[in-house]
Formats: structure tokens, sequence, C-alpha cells
């Protein structure tokens, strides 16, 4: 594992307000991504930006969808409005795709329609970003048990052969946003990285569990960045808000290409 790249996932979300803005956004942070060579950047901007995105593109940054349609239709055409398929994606010049999001799951998707969305990702080619994560942390330890059956529920029918495509995003919803209750330390987050692994390696065996990529979802910025890569166990981040400001996330982007991982 120590010749695998640390992976920074930039979730924009429903920003900015203009392809204008996103084409810039783009460009900075591909002109600073052309000096990594330990870190990978993985752009996720809006499905309406992807293909001025694509055509403003560097192979030094990658493009991610931020969700992807449930259809089972690998040609793209299906009587579904509004819907966008992995086939689409896939012309769009997507590589990876993020499935499972607390705030997609908030709007309906339940474990069952983001294992469809997995399944479909995979069969085009393409790389999942699963995101798992729970509500709260009770001391009854209910959670670990949500925990694992999200993710046991969310990768069905996913071969061995398939399952070292996806990469995890442990994406506590507690430890989200500004107004996060508290943030993850890094002991605890590694101890939810065996949690995650152990959960794994149940199913598909310990050495592939052990190398499926794990992300940190939940709050970071400069302060926290390296001691939660560092000491966390994870292979980087999924970052939302502060992907938004250049200035912060070219910040995070040069603390996790010259940080160590644990071993």
């Amino acid at each position: 594992m120590a010749n695998q790249k640390k992976l920074v996932v930039a979730n924009w979300k429903m920003n900015p307000a203009s392809v204008l803005e996103a084409k810039n956004l783009f460009s900075g942070v591909c002109r600073f991504a052309s000096r990594l060579r330990t870190s990978l950047v993985i752009v996720c901007p809006p499905a309406a930006f992807l293909g001025d995105i694509r055509k403003s593109g560097s192979p030094k940054c990658a493009i991610g969808a931020q969700d992807v349609s449930s259809k089972n239709t690998t040609s793209g055409v299906g009587a579904y409005t509004g819907e966008v398929s992995s086939a689409m994606l896939v012309s769009l010049g997507v590589r990876y795709v993020i499935v499972g999001h607390s705030e997609r799951r908030a709007l309906g998707d339940s474990d069952e329609i983001v294992n469809q969305k997995v399944l479909s990702i995979l069969r085009v080619g393409l790389t999942p970003i699963l995101c798992i994560g729970e509500a709260v942390r009770d001391k009854e330890g209910d959670y670990l048990r949500f925990l694992q059956n999200e993710l046991r529920t969310s990768l069905g029918s996913v071969k061995k052969a398939d399952i070292a495509k996806v990469i995890i995003a442990y994406e506590p919803i507690w430890a989200v946003g500004k107004n996060a209750e508290r943030l993850d330390t890094p002991d605890d987050l590694f101890e939810m990285t065996i949690f995650i692994r152990k959960t794994l390696g149940e199913s598909y065996g310990r050495s592939i569990a052990m190398a499926i990529p794990i992300l940190y979802g939940g709050s970071v910025d400069a302060k926290n960045v390296e001691a939660l890569l560092v000491h966390g166990g994870i292979r980087g981040f999924l970052v939302g808000r502060a992907s938004l400001d250049s200035k912060s996330f070219l910040e995070i982007l040069k603390i996790v290409e010259h940080s160590p991982r644990r071993k």
C-alpha cells in the first residue's frame, strides 16, 4: 500500500452559481495539482458543469460526478425524466462517482438504492466513492451495527473481482458542516477505519479489505487534516465546503501531499 496515492475528493455540491466560476475554480486546482506527486485530486462539480469542466481539464485532475441514476441501463436511454445514467457519465469523461452521500440519503436514497447505483457504476467501468456514516454516536454502540448494515447492504452483490475498484468514504453526519457537534479525533477515526476494514474483511477477506481506500468525509481544514491523515488510518479526504475556497483547499492539498500515512 505504500505506493498508493493519497486521494482528495472535492465535492462542490450545488456550487458555484455559474459555469465561468466553475471553470476558474477547476483551473486553479488543476494548476496546483500539476505539482503533486504523492496525491491525486478528484473534482466533483454539479452535473450541469461536467461537459465544460472536461473541456478545460487536466490529466492531473480527475473528474467525478456527485450522483448517478439507480436505473439499470447501460445505453443511457430510458424514460426517466431528469436522471443521469452511468453510461452518460462515461461519455463525459467522468472516472469517479459519489454515491450514498448523507445529503442524498436524506432525500430518500435507501441502502438498496445506493447498492443499485454502485452496481451500475461498476458495470460501466467507473469507480464508486461509497459514502457511509452514522447520524449519532451512541454509548450503547448501536451506531456500529448501523454502519455494518449500511456497508453490507450498499455493497450487496458486489463481487470480489469488483470490490477493489470501490472507494469508501466514512462520513459521520454529526461531524459534517460548519455547525458540527464535534470533530473526530485521529484515534477515534483510526478505530473506525479498523471497524470498516473488519466488516469488509468478513465478506471479501482481510487482504482485499486492507487494500480498499478509505477516505474521511467529516469536517476538515488546514488545522486537523495532517493529524487525521497521519494517525487516522485513511488514504485521504472527501472535502465539501472547504473545496470551494481556493486558498483553503490548496492548503489542504499541500498538507496532504507532504504528510505520511499511518503504517
